[in-house]
């Protein structure tokens, strides 16, 4: 059934419900569409949400491999500290891996079987 404009009620108050109900799908198709492209720079462009979480790995592993080094770092310059105030330390590390004596000393060598 189609409806009528009346006189003195404006024509856009007469349209019908299809056209209404055509033009709402419409508008949410866009907006969906609109939802869409927005949501694709979050997930998939540069700076996604994925390269953030890539990103997070990557410094976590830096930092790790970063503190191992930072304490080797550490040992190495108490080595060299003791290397360069103590004959202690150099006479150990000469006997120690070079197999050295001191005068008047025997070295005995233990062999296990």
């Amino acid at each position: 059934m189609r409806r009528r404009s009346m006189p003195g009620v404006p024509h856009f108050a007469a349209c019908n419900r299809e056209g209404h109900r055509r033009t709402v799908k419409i508008v949410i198709a866009l907006l969906g569409v609109l939802v869409l492209a927005l949501q694709y720079p979050l997930w998939m462009g540069s700076g996604s949400l994925v390269d953030t979480w890539k990103l997070r790995q990557e410094r976590d592993v830096q930092q790790a491999e970063n503190h191992m080094l930072m304490e080797r770092n550490q040992a190495l310059e108490a080595e060299v500290n003791d290397l360069k105030q103590g004959l202690a330390a150099i006479e150990e590390r000469a006997r120690s891996e070079l197999g050295m004596t001191k005068k008047d000393e025997t070295f005995y060598q233990v062999i296990h079987e």
